[in-house]
């Protein structure tokens, strides 16, 4: 009996492990050649001209009007690992829980639901017009900014990784964990309060949604893009 009760618990808990690993493998989103993954906002299709693969990474194509890049499948709790880089003077941005709601108005560097949804900050931080640390590379846009920051120099890729865990946010940048975060909080609520997002009550209420990738009007460069299920 005691054989039998404990080769049963060995095979739950081996089944357990089996169906988490499963559930655990790494999607490719972007391998430097495939698109299927990715469309642009309110488009079915991939916007080749506005976005570009060259030289394995994805790029934006500042003589087109802007237009954001968008996950076709929806995500909740994630990790998710990237590379970027910028050229000289360059904004982006890494959005999630992004809801396709807005109609998309080009031309003005701003994505149309970039106030309703977090966003990883990617940016030429010596360059770029605003300067501020809370707003600079790496940081969660106007909410915190980062530390242990090590930047590449303009034209070379930094390795990023994004964990949403539930209400549990990680981002890292090179290596180093640059911030940590806690949704629905009240640490996360008096930042809010204090943020250009303290007008809108739909800041930051989905916890679900694509990820995006932002088109503001300038080069920048994205690769090595996966993303598995928490």
């Amino acid at each position: 009996m005691k054989i039998t009760f404990l080769f049963l618990v060995l095979f739950l808990a081996f089944s357990g492990y089996s169906q988490s690993s499963k559930s655990k493998k790494w999607i490719t989103l972007f391998d430097g050649k495939n698109t299927t993954a990715l469309r642009g906002y309110m488009m079915d299709s991939f916007p080749t001209g506005v976005w570009n693969v060259e030289n394995g990474s994805l790029s934006t194509n500042p003589a087109a009007k802007n237009l954001d890049l968008i996950t076709k499948q929806r995500f909740k709790s994630f990790e998710m690992e990237y590379e970027w880089a910028v050229d000289k003077g360059a904004n982006s941005g890494v959005f999630f829980n992004m809801q396709e709601e807005k109609a998309m108005v080009s031309g003005n560097g701003n994505s149309p639901n970039w106030l309703d949804n977090f966003e990883i900050q990617i940016l030429d931080d010596i360059n770029f017009k605003d300067t501020a640390a809370i707003r600079s590379a790496g940081s969660l846009y106007d909410l915190i900014r980062p530390i242990n920051k090590k930047l590449k120099p303009i034209g070379e890729f930094n390795q990023a990784k994004l964990l949403v865990n539930g209400n549990h946010l990680e981002h890292w940048l090179n290596g180093m964990k640059v911030l940590e975060f806690e949704v629905n909080s009240q640490a996360s609520q008096e930042l809010i309060w204090k943020s250009k997002f303290k007008g809108n009550p739909k800041f930051a209420k989905a916890n679900e949604g694509h990820i995006m990738f932002q088109h503001h009007g300038q080069k920048v460069y994205y690769k090595n893009i996966r993303i598995r299920e928490l």
